[in-house]
């Protein structure tokens, strides 16, 4: 998943740049696609220990990402966002955020008069919300078909479905 914070809450020891040497990064990418499963990191000295796949399924998301030339955050988890930064990192309005916080979707804390949300709660939010739309759009996709609008032209079919899913594509309109 790739967001962005403000650069004011993030230690630069966190803050991978993509490599000058884009075509060491084309390598690496192409050989972690090809290689599913983790294999072993080796070291100078030739000791081999074997990568979790965890680690692994990290490093193929962060090579992806440099890869496309962004930058890569590796944050620790627990880390708190401002409403503001979790409002960003959804892509929503923080007036909008507050609602989610308020309505018990989104938990927070408020350690002192500011809100402050955990980037896992959000990203939990996030995968729930997306989910849900997935099963909207299937069974608007169902509803669809059963109405036999399969059996219009593909070109109408196809109109139908961009607008059904530009229409659900705002998850949180009429919040």
């Amino acid at each position: 998943m790739a967001r962005t914070l403000p650069a004011s809450d993030i230690a630069n020891d966190e803050v991978f740049l993509p490599a000058a040497d884009v075509e060491q990064l084309r390598v690496l990418a192409r050989f972690v696609e090809a290689h599913a499963i983790p294999g072993f990191l080796l070291g100078p000295d030739g000791d081999r220990v074997p990568i979790p796949a965890e680690v692994y399924q990290v490093l193929r998301q962060v090579v992806e990402f440099m890869r496309q030339g962004k930058a890569t955050l590796v944050a620790p988890q627990g880390l708190l966002l401002t409403t503001q930064e979790a409002a960003d990192f959804l892509g929503v309005s923080r007036t909008t955020l507050v609602k989610l916080l308020e309505d018990g979707s989104i938990p927070f804390d408020r350690p002192n008069r500011h809100r402050r949300v955990r980037l896992e709660d959000v990203a939990d939010f996030q995968r729930r919300h997306r989910a849900g739309r997935r099963v909207a759009l299937n069974r608007l996709s169902e509803g669809a078909e059963e109405l036999g609008l399969g059996q219009e032209a593909a070109a109408d079919y196809a109109a139908a479905l961009r607008s059904a899913r530009k229409h659900l594509a705002h998850p949180l309109a009429g919040k």
